[in-house]
């Protein structure tokens, strides 16, 4: 038998509210100023290159939106990326669509939306 855990409605609340008033926001262990671990570090630095003006939130001091996070996007790790509400994923994604330049091509359309 499946169980499936059931977020609070008060936490799924303030993700939705975080996500939603943030055109970025990042899900991240530590701080942008400093991160705590290498996947959070590889997304800020890709993130600043870009000059982008984004949120961070860091789950280390937050545990209930560490873990509401995770079942929010239905993705077990952290850092997580919104753009716009919509969920892009984590490090080696971010990594990879800067790569392809596909990052920047999103970036430059948020700011003509």
């Amino acid at each position: 038998m499946i169980r499936r855990i059931f977020m609070d409605p008060l936490l799924q609340k303030e993700i939705e509210e975080i996500i939603n008033c943030n055109q970025i926001v990042v899900f991240i262990k530590g701080s942008r100023e400093q991160p705590r671990c290498g996947f959070s570090n590889t997304v800020i630095q890709i993130l600043d290159t870009l000059n982008l003006d984004y949120k961070t939130i860091d789950v280390l001091s937050c545990p209930g939106i560490r873990e509401g996070i995770k079942e929010y996007s239905k993705w077990p790790t952290i850092p997580q990326i919104y753009i716009k509400g919509e969920f892009l994923g984590g490090a080696d994604i971010i990594l990879e669509l800067y790569k392809t330049k596909m990052l920047q091509e999103m970036v430059e359309a948020l700011k003509h939306s």
